[in-house]
């Protein structure tokens, strides 16, 4: 038996960026053929080709890239030729030479061009993969890395150097986070915090905080019996102390009454309301849940976060299972879709942080106390569901809401960035094959996790329905023009390859400021005046 060749992303080293199934369109297939076909399950996948044909009635099929006939170009010939040196050659010489020549050469075609990108990148995600033990990629040993680390550890001793001759004790500068008596690192007013999030308001001493003055501010607006949500998004737009966050974004999302007084009984109705509906759903078991659904969402879950400690506990992945297929089975116009595992997880880390002492990304869960990780769950669920309601035709069938954030993307750099539109545009590369998991996922997959529980501080302040889907456009553009330059000097598979590995890991909450404030301005600019976008 022939042993299957290393992946795209392992023979270079790179982290699993996601992928996008090469299926044929939907709009040729006959109503006859889709009543015979098996059960499809819905929104378990999005695909390219279906979302650039859906709208053409006329279009002919896409073909798988096995199935293309074979052309007569030089290049093509010579990948031919590599491609049966592949079959032939067993020496460790020619496997060599074979991996030298396969690379993607620019095709008339760039539609064959992309999904011949797609085929070679896109083994990782297949659903019978089997997990392995061992973690496939170390990315401290790429060199890059190494550099990079290398000057971020230069950087570093030049500060701390500064700082001791300044005769300043660094660890002074960091917030203090006060320790709770209990060994499993849970605040010791947990029992008041379950009942109502207000509760938080009377234990946070300033003194700990990042910015005292700020978060007194916070706790002003919080403090009243029914809370001003005009002013809380207005000092939420700059960030949220973390402290509250859980308490502000249960506000904004419209779950956490406004009303003091009503706090209490709304969330133990709610809490309650979900458990019986888990009850229900699972009380035969998985063998009792639909089957195809459960299964997309299992195999979704550990490959959610995978570098980040929480969410490989089993309690975490449980929780975060019955949260999705609990969504799925009460929106069943949308169903399940991949991404939407990935929107959970800075609901619930913030969640998690307001009841424990310790940092929620290294915590494991399994230590809590099953009523706490049962209040999580539930609100984690009701947040999600309400941060989903306005953004649902992001997930319907063709997904519409994203087809739109897409158009309206592309005709923001082109005004923005015009240059970088053209060189786009020369190397046959559409947006859509690199934006459409920037909208999808929210930029969840391009940068850190902190980085976008900030930025969705600000999302919220816009409005959970216009920042997750209008405020987000412009997100995106000042992302994608912050790296024009780069861009601009790399050929197909360059650009492909850069968007799916940006320079990110690094990021820290200035960082993600500086592009909300470009995002902000793009966004004074031309929201409120569309005939700027036109040509």
């Amino acid at each position: 038996m022939e042993q299957k060749s290393k992946s795209f992303w392992k023979r270079r080293g790179l982290k699993l960026p996601g992928s996008i199934s090469i299926v044929p369109s939907l709009s040729s297939t006959s109503s006859d053929d889709f009543h015979t076909n098996e059960p499809v399950v819905i929104g378990a996948r999005y695909t390219y080709n279906s979302l650039i044909t859906s709208n053409d009635p006329s279009s002919k099929p896409v073909m798988l890239p096995s199935q293309y006939p074979t052309s007569h170009h030089p290049s093509s010939a010579k990948n031919s030729r590599v491609q049966s040196t592949t079959h032939e050659s067993t020496t460790k010489e020619k496997q060599q030479q074979q991996s030298k020549k396969k690379s993607h050469t620019k095709s008339k075609s760039h539609q064959a061009s992309f999904n011949a990108f797609l085929k070679d990148t896109n083994d990782e995600w297949s659903d019978d993969i089997h997990e392995s033990k061992e973690r496939p990629l170390d990315l401290n040993k790429e060199t890059h890395h190494n550099e990079e680390l290398t000057k971020a550890s230069e950087a570093a001793e030049a500060v701390l150097s500064a700082v001791s001759s300044l005769d300043i004790n660094p660890t002074s500068i960091l917030p203090r986070r006060k320790k709770s008596t209990n060994p499993n690192g849970i605040k010791d007013y947990v029992n008041d915090l379950l009942l109502d999030p207000s509760y938080l308001l009377k234990w946070i001493n300033l003194e700990d905080t990042k910015d005292a003055a700020r978060t007194r501010k916070f706790i002003e607006v919080l403090s009243v019996s029914n809370v001003d949500l005009v002013t809380l998004r207005s000092l939420s737009w700059s960030g949220i102390p973390e402290e509250l966050r859980m308490m502000a974004w249960q506000l904004l999302l419209g779950y956490l009454p406004c009303n003091s007084a009503r706090r209490e009984i709304t969330l133990a109705r709610k809490r309650k309301e979900y458990s019986d509906s888990v009850a229900a759903t699972y009380a035969r078991g998985t063998a009792g849940l639909d089957q195809a659904l459960w299964h997309q969402i299992h195999i979704d879950i550990p490959r959610t976060n995978p570098g980040i400690p929480l969410y490989q506990c089993e309690a975490t992945q449980s929780c975060l299972e019955r949260i999705l297929y609990q969504w799925a089975i009460r929106h069943p116009a949308s169903g399940y879709v991949q991404g939407i595992n990935d929107l959970v997880t800075p609901i619930f880390e913030v969640f998690l942080s307001a009841y424990i002492d310790e940092d929620p990304e290294q915590y494991d869960t399994s230590k809590l106390d099953t009523k706490v990780l049962a209040v999580i769950e539930a609100d984690s669920f009701w947040c999600l569901s309400k941060l989903l309601d306005g953004i649902q035709d992001n997930y319907t069938f063709a997904q519409p809401g994203i087809q739109r954030q897409i158009a309206t993307l592309k005709e923001l750099v082109s005004r923005i960035d015009a240059r970088l539109t053209q060189h786009l545009q020369n190397e046959g590369i559409e947006f859509i094959q690199f934006a459409f998991r920037w909208m999808n996922c929210l930029l969840m997959r391009e940068l850190p996790l902190r980085s976008t529980i900030r930025m969705w501080d600000t999302y919220l302040a816009e409005g959970s329905s216009e920042g997750f889907s209008e405020f987000h456009v412009y997100v995106c553009a000042a992302f994608l023009v912050k790296w024009s330059n780069q861009l601009q000097k790399l050929d197909f598979q360059g650009v492909m390859i850069f968007l799916q590995q940006l320079p990110t890991q690094g990021w820290q909450e200035k960082d993600i400021e500086l592009l909300l404030s470009e995002a902000y301005m793009w966004k004074t600019l031309f929201h409120n005046a569309p005939n700027h976008l036109k040509q």
